[in-house]
């Protein structure tokens, strides 16, 4: 049925398992064969065990680096959809988190706002206009 192979202090064995009816099994040792009760069965994974190495420490991986602005920040779409109205025009003094526009996505009004404060320096989009997401909107400055 099986062949095994053993070392034991020192010792070689080929084993033969020639058969298994519940848990009594008929083995050859060296030529000689035993009748042994198998108590339980112990099985090994097939899966394969990865195994990782521990990869290089690349100076400054891992660091979040704040991107430098240049005073204007520009408000991006943040889903294609359609430009229902505009709560601002420009030249108006916008504060951070506030609604400035309102458009439809996905079948919904979403209200558009604002991460950073200033003047709106220009809009780039009108009512009805169709837009892809992070498309700039309006730009502030």
């Amino acid at each position: 049925m099986k062949k095994y192979k053993f070392t034991i202090s020192g010792n070689d064995y080929e084993v033969h398992i020639k058969d298994l009816e519940d848990s009594i099994a008929e083995v050859d040792v060296n030529g000689t064969r035993y009748e042994v009760k198998v108590h339980n069965e112990i099985r090994t994974s097939k899966t394969p065990r990865l195994v990782r190495k521990p990869l290089e420490k690349i100076p400054g991986e891992g660091q979040i680096r704040k991107k430098e602005t240049t005073g204007k920040h520009e408000v991006t779409a943040p889903l294609p959809g359609t430009i229902l109205s505009m709560n601002v025009t420009v030249g108006d003094v916008v504060a951070e988190g506030q609604n400035v526009l309102v458009m439809e996505a996905m079948k919904m009004e979403n209200q558009v706002q604002t991460t950073k404060g200033g003047e709106v320096l220009s809009v780039k989009v009108k009512i009805g206009d169709a837009v892809q997401q992070d498309d700039v909107l309006l730009v502030i400055g």
